[in-house]
């Protein structure tokens, strides 16, 4: 490499910087070719919401945004106080994005590209039901083509959970540290390294402390905003937009929950068992051909895993009898600290990296995805 190559490069790098930073203080829309959300060729994976025709409006963590583009650099726009979303262009290095403050609308995700097609990937990592957040388009550079539709893979994979499949706390290493939304983050989740490994589409429905039947820290008889309640909505907590199950059929459903029904230990297993018959008939009724997994996560131990497994075990060996033989179970090892934790005692990246490993095995086998 010589000196005029080296010299080209560190300007290229001030100038992504100089870029990002401008886009983050300024919040305004740079002369540019603006597509906005809407465009037929960015495909989406998650519950998204077009209430708002142009706006992209989404809570789930694990909402994915993909779309080929020409030219030489790439911009994203969102709502300010959006959150966190994890990018990758091309094969380089997924890094993370940040809407932050009252002001940030715009980031630069790249520049000082080679001018041909490129590919942009972003997923949603938080949970975004206070903030209601918005992807609002892509900015690329001026005069450049409008946007090509990206390759997804076929297989789909459907992942119902709580704050482990949400990734809460997975960028801590600190267990007495509590909730953030900076520590968060789906794309290290065991949901979303099983998706990758498995070169599969995948939906999120997951929130931290939701339970099956009962939510962390609610009344023994339940929770009015439990799981299977709340399962049906575009968007957590706005019951007025139901969601259209047409839009995403998954091959695959991995339902983890359990661990916030028999927190405190104050539950009935009756109650439990309840709720995962319930549930089972709610998915069987919107998906009638998927296999449906039910998972043990990482954080149940003791009496309570054993209840947990009871009704789960219950509940699939009901569904056989009654010739629904596409229901399973399969347990993710209990976290023992030799991986570390994450906030709150949530499962760390390393614990998440070897569920996944246990979870891709288990899945390559029951689909035959090899």
């Amino acid at each position: 490499m010589n000196n005029t190559t080296i010299f080209k490069k560190g300007l290229c790098l001030l100038f992504m910087a100089a870029a990002f930073m401008q886009g983050k203080a300024q919040g305004i829309q740079p002369e540019g070719n603006f597509v906005k959300a809407s465009h037929s060729n960015i495909q989406y994976v998650g519950r998204v919401s077009f209430r708002n025709p142009d706006v992209a409006t989404f809570t789930y963590p694990g909402v994915q945004i993909n779309a080929r583009f020409d030219g030489t650099s790439l911009k994203m726009m969102a709502k300010p106080m959006s959150g966190y979303f994890m990018a990758q262009i091309d094969h380089g290095k997924p890094f993370k994005v940040s809407f932050n403050a009252p002001k940030d609308s715009i980031v630069t995700l790249a520049t000082c590209l080679r001018d041909e097609v490129h590919e942009v990937r972003l997923m949603y990592v938080i949970e975004g039901y206070q903030r209601m957040p918005e992807f609002r388009g892509f900015i690329l550079d001026e005069g450049a083509k409008t946007l090509r539709a990206p390759y997804l893979p076929k297989r789909k994979i459907e992942f119902i959970g709580n704050s482990i499949t949400c990734g809460y706390g997975i960028e801590s290493t600190d267990p007495k540290e509590g909730f953030s939304d900076e520590t968060e983050n789906h794309y290290y989740s065991y949901a979303a390294i099983t998706a990758r490994n498995l070169q599969a589409q995948h939906l999120v429905v997951a929130r931290s402390g939701i339970g099956i039947y009962r939510n962390y820290g609610a009344p023994k008889t339940g929770s009015k905003d439990n799981m299977p309640s709340m399962y049906e909505q575009t968007l957590f907590g706005v019951p007025s937009e139901k969601w259209n199950f047409s839009k995403y059929t998954p091959d695959v459903v991995c339902v983890n929950l359990g661990t916030n029904d028999t927190s405190l230990n104050n539950y009935d297993r009756d109650f439990l068992v309840n709720g995962y018959r319930n549930f089972l008939i709610t998915l069987r009724k919107h998906y009638p051909n998927a296999k449906i997994v039910f998972l043990t996560g990482s954080m149940l131990l003791g009496q309570a895993l054993e209840h947990v497994k009871y009704a789960m075990d219950d509940v699939v060996r009901e569904a056989r009898i009654a010739g629904d033989k596409q229901v399973y179970r399969f347990d993710m090892s209990w976290q023992t600290g030799d991986l570390g934790y994450g906030a709150d005692y949530h499962p760390s990246k390393w614990q998440h990296e070897k569920m996944a490993g246990e979870l891709t095995a288990y899945l390559r086998g029951l689909m035959n995805w090899f």
